[in-house]
């Protein structure tokens, strides 16, 4: 029986099939899923409807599931503010730092073949996509 959170399938297996320095994209409703990662990574549609289901909650079941070792964020242009959900994030991923990336180097970094998973949501809010690397555990 597991002990965590996360039952789906598919984001199972790919995390499974996936190792240390692989990378999951869990990204916002309006992030290019189709073209903006690796071809050869898993895609997961969760994005059923607008804001089902958030970013941040995809990264708790992940974060209770999984080590992380980095974090990158889609950074806004320098005139426009922090958006609200990298203090989500922080607060997620506790001793994480955020790595920032601006939109076209974050697409580059997740079209890298070390992109495992993607998992598509309908967050709504922009800036809210997370490119995660996956670390290995402690114990």
């Amino acid at each position: 029986m597991l002990r965590y959170q996360l039952t789906h399938p598919t984001i199972l297996a790919a995390l499974a099939s996936a190792g240390h320095g692989s990378r999951v994209l869990v990204s916002d409703g309006h992030y290019p899923h189709t073209t903006g990662a690796h071809p050869a990574a898993e895609r997961v549609y969760l994005n059923l409807a607008p804001d089902r289901m958030l970013v941040t909650e995809v990264l708790a079941a992940l974060a209770d599931a999984v080590p992380f070792e980095a974090a990158t964020v889609m950074t806004p242009p320098p005139e426009q503010p922090e958006p609200e959900v990298f203090a989500e994030f922080r607060a997620a991923l506790p001793g994480l730092p955020l790595d920032g990336l601006d939109r076209h180097a974050f697409y580059d970094a997740a079209r890298g073949r070390d992109t495992a998973l993607v998992i598509a949501t309908g967050d709504r809010r922009t800036y809210a996509n997370l490119l995660l690397t996956l670390g290995v555990r402690a114990d």
